[in-house]
């Protein structure tokens, strides 16, 4: 494996600027910010009124252009962004008015604070970092589909409690804190302490691979989510433009192939008895039936068995035909490799069945099926596929992968474990993945604060400091905002890796308060920067999928805001509705697991990470707001709503519908029309409700 310290690194970049016709070694020379240390600049000093560092920062960079910013938002216009942005729900009328009557120069700090403590705010950030994470309750193969939620709802808890981001990383891949991962008895004996309970289920992250290539999957999620790094594109040749060889891949992916699924059951010793006591009444009943079926069947088994045996190689067939008890270790694992090949399923044996005897069998399988029926089912027990290491395989050697297929392995190419940019020999005392996440959460990690709070940057903007989120190399242009980045990343470090504290400092920036609208003075600063990339105003962002079905069910009282759980099908309408994040996701190719709304707002699937989600504008989107069920239902639910609320005042029903809707009242001018068209009748109002629910304004934050 290369092991890549910074000259060694150095060397290798100036090499491959060499032979690369169109890369020139400066191109290659400032692909090396990304993997330099984090060192915090200096906070600029002087210029205008900016005392925020963040501010100091973009506001030397925008006089150095000649460019000015914009003015600070309303306090509406604020509030309803930084409730929308933290919690993912719009503020209550009481909760407009609070901000509105308070006067102190801390009363958005104290907003913040407060949004920030809300249990609301750990389900709105886990959307973002599962997205990052590949999160899905289903997808082609995937073992650890039963549970998984239980993954999800760990996140929520470790953002609720601001876990520092390293322990977030390094209990998702070995299921410790790093200081908790073994202790000393008072003899001096070390054992591998217990883990804290919970934690088990911060392994979805890997063993939701589980099924379909789990170390692939765990090479590809990890170094795109913590490390920033196109890693897979060295599958199945050299990087083409980063410091990444095939063997580097692969000495990444031997990291975890020891990693094997294994199933927890969840339920109670008293759920487990009962089950047990169920299952055993069911088989005891069925047992005559399947003894019969299978001596019926037996005969032609063992003729479809003995035809495919015959076609194996010789070397192969020989293993086949030896007692299990008497194979060695090697002759085993051929026959397991051979076991798909040799099962016989049922169809097979249907095919060649006389009539006579296939009208047996039937017969008996309906009985079998009576007999199931007939007899209560065992209570549900939930289950969570987790991981363990297997002593067999960690024993093996991992090889390079011919065209990145599993089952054509390079075998004269063995790796060792390791991975790109290690700056040292691998200590494995504690284990492999272990020895991977002390690299990679350690603070002289370059990488690992910057891609982080580049994520967090970008979740309160729109896009990050850095463009390219989950590909820090030499594709992606280095940021504009350097300095600001390297701050951050140093501040996030000294912070004890705190992510709310990140929270607090971004928001509470100046350049988080500005306006998004610019009047025609500032024709020139649209000119000089039409992109924004020096924040001289807030950009105009559509809301993601889960808060617009978030919002409309808030607006119609019908949102279930309880923490936890299995996932949901938001199918019926007229029960209460969960938040967007508890909404089922996934891929299946026999039907359809991402609900069309989902999809409609480009939410993706899961079986990639989703480092930043597109922003569309579909006809699909607008023919949902206007004519699906949902909307339909929660519009004449909020009328209903509204009616109430009002007490027989038409008017006082418009001005709540907007700040239920928009969180601002009416303009004089919104108001009159509502009231002409409304004209004095308040079954009316579910179309006034329908109406706002499909203004640009409900679906977007400015």
């Amino acid at each position: 494996m290369l092991q890549w310290g910074c000259q060694a690194l150095f060397a290798s970049w100036m090499v491959w600027g060499a032979q690369a016709e169109e890369a020139p070694a400066e191109g290659a020379q400032k692909a090396l910010w990304s993997l330099s240390p984090v060192v915090a600049p200096s906070i600029p000093q002087g210029g205008d009124f900016f005392t925020h560092p963040i501010d100091r920062f973009l506001s030397e960079h925008r006089q150095e252009l000649g460019l000015k910013a914009v003015g600070s938002a309303d306090k509406l216009t604020l509030l309803r962004r930084i409730y929308l942005d933290l919690v993912g729900l719009a503020p209550s009328p009481a909760q407009q008015d609070a901000f509105l009557e308070d006067p102190s120069p801390e009363a958005y700090e104290k907003v913040v604070t407060q949004l920030l403590e809300s249990e609301q705010h750990a389900v709105r950030y886990a959307r973002h970092w599962l997205d990052v994470m590949r999160y899905a309750d289903a997808d082609s193969g995937m073992m650890a589909a039963p549970g998984i939620h239980l993954w999800r709802d760990w996140v929520i808890g470790a953002l609720n409690e601001d876990l520092p981001y390293d322990d977030f990383v390094q209990i998702q891949l070995t299921g410790r804190r790093a200081r908790e991962r073994t202790r000393m008895s008072a003899t001096g004996y070390r054992s591998e302490k217990e883990p804290r309970p919970g934690d088990m289920f911060a392994l979805g992250l890997l063993s939701r691979g589980a099924g379909n290539h789990l170390a692939i999957n765990a090479v590809d999620t990890v170094s795109s989510a913590f490390m920033g790094m196109t890693v897979a594109c060295a599958k199945c040749h050299d990087h083409m433009f980063d410091p990444i060889s095939q063997e580097d891949y692969y000495s990444m992916k031997a990291l975890f192939d020891p990693l094997v699924p294994r199933k927890v059951t969840l339920a109670s010793a008293q759920t487990l008895l009962e089950a047990g006591k169920v299952m055993a009444e069911i088989q005891k009943a069925r047992a005559p039936l399947e003894k019969e079926l299978e001596a019926l069947l037996a005969p032609f088994r063992q003729q479809l068995y003995d035809e495919r045996v015959e076609m194996l190689p010789p070397d192969v067939r020989a293993v086949i035909l030896k007692p299990e008890k008497t194979r060695s270790l090697q002759e085993q694992k051929i026959a397991d490799d051979y076991f798909p090949i040799l099962r016989i399923d049922s169809g097979k044996i249907n095919e060649i069945l006389p009539e006579e005897v296939r009208v047996q069998s039937q017969a008996l399988k309906k009985r079998l099926d009576e007999v199931s029926k007939n007899h209560p089912s065992p209570p549900n027990i939930p289950v969570f596929h987790t991981l363990e290491r297997d002593p067999i395989r960690e024993g093996e050697p991992s090889y390079i992968l011919t065209s990145a297929d599993p089952n054509r392995p390079e075998l004269n190419h063995a790796v060792k474990p390791g991975w790109p940019f290690a700056d040292g020999p691998m200590d494995i005392r504690e284990g492999r993945i272990e020895a991977f996440a002390d690299w990679l959460t350690a603070s002289k990690n370059p990488l690992f604060a910057r891609v982080a709070v580049n994520r967090l940057w970008q979740w309160h903007f729109g896009s990050g400091l850095h463009k390219q989120p989950s590909d820090f190399g030499t594709q992606s242009p280095m940021p504009l905002h350097r300095d600001l980045l390297d701050w951050l990343a140093a501040e996030f470090i000294s912070s004890g890796y705190s992510m709310k504290y990140m929270h607090r400092l971004i928001v509470t920036s100046k350049a988080y308060q500005m306006a998004s609208d610019a009047g025609p003075e500032f024709t020139q600063a649209r000119a000089m920067d039409p992109n924004n990339d020096h924040y001289w105003r807030f950009p105009l962002n559509r809301l993601e999928a889960e808060v617009i079905w978030d919002a409309i069910h808030l607006a119609a009282d019908n949102l279930d805001l309880s923490i936890g759980g299995p996932s949901f099908t938001p199918t019926d309408a007229s029960t209460p509705q969960r938040r967007g994040v508890y909404i089922r996701r996934g891929y299946s190719p026999s039907r359809n697991v991402t609900p069309d709304f989902l999809q409609a707002f480009d939410v993706d699937d899961g079986r990639e990470p989703c480092p930043v989600r597109t922003q569309t504008v579909t006809a699909p989107q607008s023919l949902f707001l206007m004519n699906s069920p949902e909307v339909e239902e929660a519009s004449s639910q909020f009328a209903n709503r509204l009616r109430k609320l009002a007490e027989g005042d038409l008017g006082k029903a418009v001005l709540l519908a907007y700040r239920l809707t928009l969180a601002r009242p009416p303009t004089d001018s919104e108001a009159r029309v509502a009231m002409e068209y409304l004209e004095g009748d308040f079954e009316r109002l579910k179309h006034l409700a329908w109406l706002l629910f499909n203004l640009d304004e409900f679906i977007y934050v400015r």
